[in-house]
């Protein structure tokens, strides 16, 4: 858009004047207000207040004083209840990751429209928002309820890659190009020889991205899930909390932040790689 000019007096160079910037939008407007009125609505409806915070301030500021000073012989020591603890939780997440991705792969298959029947499809389309529906921790208190230790961690976490990697990998197999498809379904192929030579390879860097992405859900739930008694570093969390010993618990607290960072820093690099 050209801007307007005014002539200088003199006979100077003219001088640009920028055009009056338009209201903000009645809909954005609307947008902000509405935001607001809802966010004050939550606020009353759980009696929000930053009372209790400041009762506790003493108290919470002692806390945050023992955290700033981290047990650092728990870190260094490799034969520490830390390690042993992480070591579980890294196998939690890679046996749930493995288990959970390769059959929902085979789910993934079964709940495209571009890969199965349409009864199939719509069945196991309505199974796995059913699976989705509920989080990783009430999987986690239901087998907990049955099983101790890591298995309990590793069927709930086994359970919750399977709904979310079969989603995005059905997605994917319903974005497929369906020039190949039609080649071989002119060729007479099955459905599994369509599966296996044309949707599978089109499908696999996302499905290895998507992997890689549930993974580190895993290395971050893991520590969650222990705190109910489904193994791994949670449970360690659990205990320095309920011990009060906060300098063995930011210690725990850095090694998973470090090792998050390292795993978030690798999975981009491959995803980039694959993608």
């Amino acid at each position: 858009m050209s801007q307007a000019t005014l002539e200088r007096p003199g006979g100077g160079s003219p001088k640009q004047v920028r055009p009056a910037q338009p209201p903000p939008s009645p809909l954005l407007v609307g947008g902000i207000v509405g935001a607001v009125a809802v966010t004050v609505v939550a606020g009353w409806a759980i009696d929000f207040s930053l009372a209790p915070v400041i009762e506790k301030w003493p108290m919470l500021t002692m806390i945050l004083g023992e955290v700033a000073h981290p047990d650092w012989a728990e870190i260094t020591d490799p034969s520490s209840r830390l390690w042993t603890a992480l070591t579980e939780t890294a196998a939690i997440a890679v046996i749930a990751t493995f288990v959970g991705s390769l059959i929902a792969l085979g789910v993934a298959l079964l709940g495209s429209k571009v890969s199965a029947p349409p009864l199939v499809y719509r069945f196991v389309k309505g199974a796995m928002s059913v699976i989705r529906s509920l989080p990783d921790m009430a999987y986690a208190l239901v087998f907990v309820a049955v099983v101790t230790g890591a298995l309990s961690g590793i069927l709930a976490l086994t359970i919750f890659n399977i709904g979310v990697v079969a989603k995005l990998t059905a997605e994917s197999i319903d974005a497929v190009d369906p020039g190949p498809l039609e080649a071989l379904d002119a060729a007479g192929a099955t459905r599994w020889q369509r599966a296996r030579v044309a949707i599978v390879p089109a499908v696999l860097p996302n499905y290895a991205s998507y992997v890689i992405y549930v993974f580190e859900l895993n290395i971050r739930a893991s520590a969650v899930l222990g705190i109910v008694g489904a193994g791994g570093i949670g449970q360690l969390i659990s205990f320095y909390f309920l011990d009060g010993d906060y300098p063995k618990l930011a210690s725990v607290v850095i090694v998973i932040f470090v090792l998050v960072v390292a795993i978030d820093m690798i999975s981009q690099f491959v995803r980039r790689r694959l993608v």
